[in-house]
């Protein structure tokens, strides 16, 4: 695909205003303390795998309205004390899949937490776990649109508590250092690492990958792309909604949860992404404060840096957290 966006230049500036609801701290602290009021028990199993140089163990935690998620937490064997751990989200209709698919992180010395996405992981990969027990008013086929007609009812107002209950919860577990915990996640799970990294404190990095969500008002009229054309679909049949839908989308929008983070950040962006538009992500980026960098890809599209990126990533994590325990 060509480059359709902003030339580089004008990319590595783009700061633009973005709607900001006038209660958005004040919709965030309601939401959280609710969820956190619900209760809930966070619970472990381990689960027998073929691997032997790390342990798979399945979790459920209270999310939203204390309702139990799916995740699994990966751990390498024989750690001498206390692990930093990455708390990872999902792509766009994944789930969490089978236990130790995703092992990079353990393998590289840390505790990792791998949540399954409420009510996705039937679209690719090997499976979710985790219902989404929430109706929907009039919706476009997908997730973008379920609830839109107000934030409160919005679907990812309990995807992105989930988010934040899974950083409450991994820091619950003994092998994990609760002051050196990191989220990361690409696409989907980028943008839910910017929501997290928004509204939980004390993390030390934030890894948003080619980050979704970001600057919705820009997105739906830039790319012909899903997940963003579900909102496009939505809005051709309901006409004159365009207000409503954006004012909903502005509690969800990763460049207000950037505006609000303190960890270090290490982004990526793919310069012909058609999924998530260079410049969306250059919002976000460009609005988070404090220490933050990002790895560009000139040539790519939505797939990114791929394992460039995760190798750019470990990196950055050594030298933010200290170099991971020695499990020898």
């Amino acid at each position: 695909m060509p480059r359709f966006d902003l030339p580089a230049a004008e990319l590595a500036a783009y700061r633009p205003d973005v709607r900001e609801p006038h209660d958005f701290d004040e919709f965030w602290t309601r939401t959280l303390a609710a969820a956190r009021a619900a209760g809930g028990e966070v619970t472990r199993r381990r689960v027998d795998t073929p691997f032997t140089v790390f342990d798979v163990h399945d979790v459920t935690f209270p999310g939203y309205d204390g309702e139990p998620v799916r995740a699994w937490l990966t751990l390498p064997r024989r750690a001498t004390q206390p692990l930093p751990a990455v708390v990872e989200y999902n792509g766009y209709g994944g789930g969490r899949g089978l236990p130790g698919e995703r092992s990079t992180w353990a393998a590289a010395g840390y505790a990792h937490l791998f949540m399954d996405t409420r009510g996705q992981g039937s679209a690719w990969g090997s499976g979710g776990d985790t219902p989404d027990p929430h109706g929907s008013g009039p919706a476009a086929n997908g997730f973008m649109t379920r609830g839109i007609d107000s934030p409160e009812t919005y679907y990812y107002r309990r995807v992105f508590t989930d988010a934040v209950r899974a950083v409450d919860a991994v820091r619950t577990f003994a092998e994990v250092d609760p002051a050196r915990v990191s989220v990361a996640g690409g696409s989907q799970g980028g943008g839910m690492t910017l929501a997290a990294a928004g509204l939980c404190d004390g993390l030390v990095a934030a890894l948003p990958d080619v980050p979704f969500l970001c600057h919705f008002e820009r997105a739906v009229g830039l790319t012909d792309s899903d997940p963003y054309q579900e909102i496009v679909r939505y809005l051709s049949v309901h006409r004159g909604a365009d207000e409503r839908v954006f004012e909903t989308l502005s509690y969800f929008d990763g460049v207000n949860f950037a505006r609000r983070a303190t960890a270090s950040a290490l982004f990526s962006v793919a310069l012909m992404d058609p999924v998530c538009p260079p410049s969306t992500v250059y919002a976000a980026f460009n609005h988070y404060p404090g220490d933050k960098r990002i790895e560009v890809y000139t040539h790519n599209q939505h797939e990114g840096g791929e394992a460039h990126q995760w190798y750019a990533q470990a990196a950055f994590l050594a030298e933010k957290h200290g170099a991971p325990a020695s499990t020898s």
